[in-house]
């Protein structure tokens, strides 16, 4: 969990995913697709990322990838991000985080 916590604060946008994901693969590609750099950690290319893994479902996380962190904040999995993205509070949250300019 100091892990996670650590890792999500390091930057505006923090993704915890799987290379072999395809709901990981589409979130990701909406924040490129707005210009965002998020750090994507792939769990299935780290050696601890089954305790990773593991970390995320005790948060909440359920599939525990792809999970999301803005501003070093836990925001939640692929529904709660595209439904952020459709409602349009998602530019919000990557404006105050700093992730976005305009």
């Amino acid at each position: 969990m100091k892990r996670i916590a650590k890792v999500a604060s390091q930057k505006a946008v923090v993704i915890f995913s799987k290379s072999s994901c395809c709901m990981s693969h589409a979130i990701k590609r909406l924040f490129y697709d707005q210009g965002v750099s998020p750090a994507v950690y792939e769990l299935d290319q780290d050696s601890r990322g089954k305790e990773i893994e593991w970390a995320l479902r005790r948060l909440g996380c359920n599939p525990a990838v792809p999970a999301v962190f803005i501003g070093g904040q836990f925001i939640g999995t692929a529904n709660a991000i595209i439904t952020l993205h459709l409602n349009g509070c998602l530019d919000k949250l990557l404006k105050e985080a700093g992730a976005l300019w305009l």
